[in-house]
């Protein structure tokens, strides 16, 4: 992909990034062993990780759950476009990378509002020359803009994965996320899909006191769901086996350790 080939419909202007103030993404990336983060960032994750060390755990299960998803996605269900919201800053294994190696016609839209991760949009906009990838800078509470926006580069007369990793969480109230979860989906054919993981209650209550701590720390809150809460964003659709499980569970590979019952659950349902 060109530069002139890098969209980013649905861009709002430019926002200064804010170096004195621990931001979710950052501090994921850096878990995940970026480079794209600041001393703030890494400061507010070796807090956290004094405290509980298997976020790290987490941070990488929760990835290569999503890749999983979308291998599935692509090669089984015939999965050509996603959308993803709360996409964070580019790692390994983004998306676009996994389904397009498997099928380069592939379309993604990606959806954030971190200016961090508006500054390296052209980083992870680039596409094969056969399919597209788009970036919208847009929030998770505005589920219409980001359809709006992101139809300039989808077809949403063909099926569509929606993809919400880590991010309703940041929704406070569970009933706003469920609203948010259903009128994404509303705007989707049948025979979409729903893919969806989020750090989990009452599980680990070490995990829960790290999570209180961070939260309170005046970095943007993350709200932990019990397994019941995420399992709600499901409703009405066609939940594939083995359902809502640790993402370490879900579908792990052959040749993979034993995985690790985690307090991250994730699933993946089809729109009937």
């Amino acid at each position: 992909m060109t530069d002139d080939d890098v969209t980013t419909p649905g861009s709002a202007a430019p926002q200064k990034i804010d170096t004195s103030v621990p931001h979710s993404a950052r501090i994921w990336n850096y878990w995940l062993g970026g480079k794209d983060n600041y001393p703030v960032d890494e400061q507010a994750g070796d807090a956290y990780t004094a405290v509980f060390p298997g976020i790290v755990t987490i941070a990488r299960s929760s990835r290569a759950f999503l890749r999983r998803n979308i291998t599935y996605l692509v090669s089984e269900a015939g999965v050509r476009q996603f959308l993803d919201v709360g996409t964070g800053l580019p790692t390994a294994e983004n998306t676009h990378e996994v389904a397009q190696r498997l099928a380069p016609e592939t379309r993604i839209v990606y959806v954030d509002n971190d200016p961090l991760v508006l500054a390296h949009a052209r980083a992870l906009l680039y596409s094969t020359a056969e399919g597209a990838t788009s970036y919208v800078d847009a929030n998770v509470l505005e589920p219409e803009r980001i359809l709006a926006s992101a139809a300039e580069t989808l077809d949403f007369s063909r099926p569509t994965a929606l993809i919400l990793s880590n991010i309703l969480g940041h929704v406070a109230d569970h009933d706003q996320a469920r609203s948010i979860v259903t009128r994404l989906m509303a705007a989707l054919p049948s025979g979409s899909y729903l893919s969806v993981n989020d750090g989990s209650r009452g599980i680990d209550p070490v995990f829960e006191a790290a999570q209180d701590a961070y939260n309170e720390s005046g970095a943007v809150p993350y709200n932990l769901r019990t397994v019941e809460e995420i399992t709600a964003y499901f409703d009405g659709l066609e939940l594939l086996e083995p359902g809502v499980v640790p993402v370490p569970l879900w579908r792990p590979e052959v040749t993979s350790p034993a995985p690790a019952v985690i307090a991250e659950h994730g699933g993946l349902a089809r729109k009937p």
